[in-house]
């Protein structure tokens, strides 16, 4: 290797050493980073390497040099710091719509953004076995096509399918078409909101699409559409159970306020009915999850309009109820 060129990668490989190396209580010394170089098959003298991490630092790295007990230089700060990054392998290993592969793949990916010490108490952090994750491998790059297809206005086709009793995949008929528009994660899932011919607006789970691809026509986008709020979606759509959307009036414990503002967000109005209760007005895709979430409030939630829903709730819960009569 000639001489300028070996200078030339020399800094890279100084850089790639204090990057994988090195952090506050693992400084490099100098001695080492020579070692290192040469085996590399790059040699340097102590002279040039204090000149090349003055270079480095000029750069724009934040190099830094300890002495006393644990003397050497280090990399001080970094694109991500440790507590970021365990907050990402969080939520990479708690995230459903990964499989437990595709989920160690990102976090050993995160792990190379400190350093080699302190990428093993990532891995220490990883409790992924235990979690339920999806099955469909084909997930991480579904998305990637969703979003391709919607950055070029193009509809999409694809197949949709059901898992069976037996473990496996079962397409539904024919090929779906649609017009994305955006993807919303709700309940620990990745749905795809769209507008098909035959439902309008609707979603489709994105870990149960497969053989994606744009079709190259333009989007159909409809006035519901462009009025359409992705964070409303999924905020009144019930475990993204489909159902009529309509204005549904609710009493609630005034103990119910955290969840309800959970649900539905802080710009919620609540307005005070007597010392212990509030009432307030949402519109809801009315399904039976919905129904649901409402029963499991008992006695301190009231839905008070439509006769329609209430009419609903009356026929889910008692076959229930019968059942025990």
């Amino acid at each position: 290797m000639a001489k300028t060129e070996g200078q030339k990668i020399k800094l890279l490989y100084l850089k790639q050493l204090l990057e994988e190396q090195s952090d506050e209580d693992h400084p490099v010394l100098v001695q080492q980073i020579i070692e290192y170089l040469d085996s590399k098959g790059v040699p340097a003298e102590r002279k040039s390497i204090y000149k090349d991490i003055d270079c480095l630092q000029e750069y724009g790295m934040d190099i830094l040099h300890s002495t006393g007990k644990n003397p050497g230089y280090y990399l001080a700060s970094r694109e991500f710091e440790l507590p970021e990054l365990k907050l990402l392998v969080d939520a990479v290993q708690s995230s459903r719509f990964l499989t437990q592969k595709k989920s160690m793949q990102l976090i050993e990916k995160l792990g190379r953004l400190v350093s080699v010490h302190q990428a093993g108490v990532l891995k220490r952090q990883v409790v992924v076995s235990d979690r339920v994750k999806t099955m469909n491998e084909s997930i991480y790059y579904n998305v990637d096509r969703i979003h391709e297809a919607i950055g070029a206005n193009s509809q999409i086709r694809f197949r949709y399918f059901e898992w069976g009793l037996d473990g496996k995949k079962h397409d539904r008929p024919g090929l779906y078409e649609a017009s994305p528009y955006t993807l919303v994660w709700d309940d620990e899932n990745y749905y795809l909101v769209a507008h098909s011919q035959r439902h309008g607006i609707t979603h489709y789970r994105v870990d149960k699409m497969r053989d994606i691809e744009a079709t190259g026509q333009p989007r159909f986008v409809s006035k519901e559409a462009r009025e359409l709020h992705a964070s409303d979606y999924g905020r009144n759509v019930f475990g993204m159970y489909g159902g009529e959307t309509v204005p549904v009036r609710m009493r609630f414990h005034n103990s119910l306020v955290g969840v309800v503002l959970d649900r539905f967000g802080p710009e919620t109005m609540l307005i005070p009915d007597g010392p212990e209760y509030f009432i307030f007005t949402m519109d809801i895709a009315v399904s039976p999850l919905f129904l649901g979430w409402m029963a499991g409030f008992g006695d301190r939630a009231r839905i008070l309009s439509p006769q329609s829903v209430i009419d609903a709730y009356i026929a889910l819960c008692k076959p229930g109820l019968a059942q025990y009569e």
